[in-house]
C-alpha cells in the first residue's frame, strides 16, 4: 500500500526546512502510512516584526524565530508583519502565497492530503475553501489535518467561512498553546462538517507521542 502523500504548510516565521525538522517525530510516528513533501511560504519576514514566534516549547532558534522567516500572509499591510488576534480589513500576501501552493501541487503533487500548523493550519482552511469553491482546479486534497489553526481575523477573509467544508478534517490543539489559545482553533471547528478533534496537554507544537498514533492512524486509514 503506498504512503500517503501529504503537502505540509509551517507555521509563520518558520520554513518548510526548519518544520521539517520539527514534525520528525510525526514523520516518524507514521513513517509507513505518510510520506510528508514540504514547501516553504513565499513572503519574506521581517527581523524583528514578529508577535510571537511560533517555535516549538523550549526548542529551536532562539527570540528571533528561524534563520530565513516566511510567512503566508501579512495582517498588517503598513509594517509587513503578522498577529493571528489583529483585526483588519485586508490582509497582504495571501494570492501568492495560493500561487505558490498551485505550483507545489503542479511540480511536487499529486497530494492525498494536506497539513498546516498555526498560521499554515489557518491558511490550510481557506484553501481547502477555495478548492470546494472550484476556484483552483489544481487541487484535489481528499483531508485536511490542521494544528493549532484559527479563523483569520481578516474581514476580507471571512468569505472562506460562509459554508461549512466538506473536506474531512483532523484538528490538533494544545491545551496549553499560549501563541493559538485552543478556544482560537475550536472557533475554527464550525467550518468544517466533517471535524475530527485531538486535543493534546502541551503547547505550541505538532504533538507526535505514542499516545497520538492512534487518532492520527484512524483518520488516515480512510484515505488509503
Amino acid at each position: 500500500m503506498a504512503p500517503l502523500r501529504v503537502l505540509c504548510v509551517h507555521g509563520y516565521r518558520q520554513n518548510g526546512g526548519s518544520f521539517r525538522e520539527k514534525t520528525g517525530a510525526l514523520r516518524k510516528l507514521l513513517k509507513k502510512h505518510v510520506e510528508l513533501v514540504y514547501m516553504s511560504a513565499p513572503l519574506d519576514v521581517r527581523a524583528g516584526t514578529e508577535e510571537a514566534p511560533e517555535k516549538e516549547d523550549g526548542s529551536g532558534p532562539g527570540p528571533g524565530g528561524d534563520e530565513d522567516p516566511k510567512g503566508w500572509w501579512f495582517s498588517d499591510v503598513q509594517a509587513r508583519s503578522f498577529s493571528a488576534q489583529q483585526q483588519c480589513e485586508e490582509s497582504l500576501g495571501l494570492d501568492e502565497s495560493v500561487a505558490a501552493v498551485r505550483e507545489a501541487v503542479k511540480v511536487q503533487g499529486p497530494f492525498d492530503g494536506i497539513l498546516g500548523f498555526s498560521q499554515g493550519a489557518a491558511f490550510v482552511a481557506m484553501l481547502c475553501s477555495l478548492q470546494e469553491q472550484k476556484q483552483e482546479p489544481e487541487f484535489s486534497f481528499r483531508f485536511a489535518i490542521l494544528v493549532a489553526g484559527f479563523r483569520s481575523a481578516c474581514r476580507k477573509h471571512q468569505t472562506f467561512y460562509d459554508t461549512p467544508l466538506l473536506i474531512p478534517s483532523l484538528h490538533v490543539f494544545g491545551l496549553e498553546d499560549r501563541v493559538i489559545p485552543d478556544n482560537m482553533s475550536r472557533e475554527l471547528l464550525p467550518s468544517f462538517q466533517d471535524a475530527q478533534v485531538l486535543t493534546h496537554p502541551g503547547g505550541h507544537f505538532v504533538p507526535a507521542a505514542s499516545a497520538h498514533r492512534q487518532t492520527y492512524q484512524d483518520f488516515l486509514k480512510r484515505f488509503q
